[in-house]
């Protein structure tokens, strides 16, 4: 499993939850604190104002779900597939991805600060103003995503692959061009300053 930042532990869970618990009853409930929900079948479901707190999700399936003002705190996904899924302000703080997939998943507004996505592919992915500070995407697969108006200021972006990605309007104070490939990426002239600076140019007006 993909380590958490600053190697801290994943948070233990008190009680188990599988698809047909959540259909029966469990599903009900707005608060879920330290499950594992485990092969869970969220497919083409809504979820609105449901809070999880330090929870794991194995091998779960939100395909084409419709989450809307979910927090998921301090959780832990592993084998986990978000295609078409759709994130609309929720919060994700604290929050770690282990071979997750994201194919064509959308994410518009929200907290997803210190979130662990090492190694992620997001390319074909859409995030557009959300919260992302501090998050790891060391290594992560970028090429032709958008990320848009989004804070990456403190991300750790080592390694990572913005190549083709649009970037406009999002924080790239805390992106090193020289340990991250960003060839064709779509940026603004003020992100072109910050980039520039970054190398060590010194900008000035004619």
């Amino acid at each position: 499993m993909a380590e958490r930042k600053h190697g801290i532990p994943a948070p233990e869970t008190d009680s188990t939850v599988y698809t047909e618990d959540w259909d029966r009853e469990i599903g009900e409930r707005d608060r879920h604190d330290r499950v594992a929900f485990i092969g869970l079948d969220l497919c083409e479901t809504t979820l609105d104002g449901v809070k999880f707190e330090s929870c794991t999700f194995r091998n779960a399936r939100f395909n084409c779900s419709t989450l809307r003002d979910v927090a998921f705190v301090n959780c832990t996904f592993v084998g986990c597939n978000f295609f078409e899924a759709r994130f609309t302000d929720c919060k994700l703080v604290g929050s770690m991805f282990d071979r997750c997939s994201f194919e064509i998943m959308e994410v518009d507004g929200g907290d997803w600060s210190f979130v662990g996505l090492p190694g992620a592919d997001l390319s074909s992915a859409t995030l557009t103003g959300v919260r992302m500070r501090e998050v790891d995407l060391t290594g992560a697969r970028c090429q032709g995503a958008v990320l848009r108006d989004v804070d990456l200021s403190g991300a750790w972006l080592h390694s990572a692959d913005l190549s083709r990605a649009d970037l406009r309007g999002s924080d790239l104070s805390a992106l090193d061009p020289t340990t991250s490939e960003i060839r064709q990426a779509i940026i603004t002239a003020e992100q072109a300053v910050v980039l520039a600076i970054a190398l060590g140019v010194q900008v000035r007006d004619i």
